[in-house]
């Protein structure tokens, strides 16, 4: 969905004229689930790109207030939610604007302490009681579930990039991830780290955002920025800091695969560059265990 300026203008005339005076101005980078607009100086409207995507505004507006006790990371704020209308035919949020840039913006940025400062939110996250948090299923498009949910997905890719890929690797790397499962009780997970969603301030992790996708179950979908962001270096660092079983790694490996593989097959994506050497890492990764 295309939502303008003036669409968010509107939106604030008539639901939150308090701050009706402030300017609205679209953000430098926008994600694929939400589209976000600065309002003033102080805060930002979010808002629903697509239906499917809907149902994170009132679980971030449920759970991030809850969360926000237990983690040292910043994590967004709402102040007000808004209701659909003629203009807009979805809910959306307005939250604390977050200062801070995204790691790969981030001239300053210490990698070694990023890979640890994600490790250990990702433990801090998990020690969130998980009360009555949503199970993982197509609120948060799986995350949280086992990998096998993009089974199909993954050998059609496969088969469609059989001359492009190691397709043994790929093969051995789904298998192996269909043979383990989270055993232990249902934690909460986030379900998109990825830099989109990581806010860094002079080369440190300040912030993580967009937790649309986020719910209660398994942990391992979490793990995937250990292939598409991290060196082998640091992934030791992030894996030590994460705290996670060997089986869940197994798993992290089956999500990484389904998103590179499935990425891949779309070459005109913009992410297409960094999911091959994603896909590169994994196999590299694999071979050395």
């Amino acid at each position: 969905m295309e939502i303008s300026s003036e669409t968010v203008r509107q939106l604030i005339r008539e639901q939150l004229p308090q701050w009706a005076e402030l300017e609205v101005t679209p953000v430098l980078e926008q994600g694929n689930d939400n589209r976000t607009f600065r309002l003033g100086q102080e805060l930002a409207v979010r808002l629903p790109s697509a239906e499917g995507y809907v149902a994170g505004v009132a679980k971030e507006d449920l759970w991030l207030p809850v969360m926000a006790q237990y983690l040292s990371t910043g994590v967004p704020v709402t102040v007000a939610t808004g209701v659909p209308s003629k203009e807009y035919p979805y809910p959306w949020s307005v939250r604390r604007w977050i200062t801070g840039t995204t790691p790969d913006r981030d001239s300053d940025l210490d990698r070694v302490a990023l890979a640890k400062d994600v490790g250990l939110f990702l433990c801090e996250l998990r020690a969130v009681p998980p009360g009555d948090g949503p199970a993982a299923g197509a609120h948060s498009f799986y995350r949280g579930t086992h990998p096998s949910v993009y089974g199909d997905q993954v050998q059609q890719a496969i088969g469609q990039l059989a001359n492009r890929v190691d397709v043994t690797a790929c093969h051995a790397i789904w298998a192996e991830a269909m043979r383990t499962a989270w055993s232990a009780d249902p934690v909460w997970f986030h379900g998109d780290v990825a830099p989109g969603n990581i806010l860094t301030d002079r080369g440190r992790m300040i912030a993580v955002i967009d937790f649309g996708t986020c719910g209660v179950g398994d942990p391992a979908c979490d793990l995937v920025i250990a292939w598409t962001v991290f060196t082998r270096a640091e992934r030791g660092i992030f894996r030590d800091a994460a705290a996670l079983p060997e089986d869940a790694w197994v798993r992290g490996r089956g999500w990484a695969l389904w998103k590179a593989l499935v990425t891949l097959c779309r070459p005109a994506s913009t992410l297409y560059s960094h999911q091959a050497r994603a896909l590169e890492e994994l196999v590299a990764d694999y071979r050395d265990t």
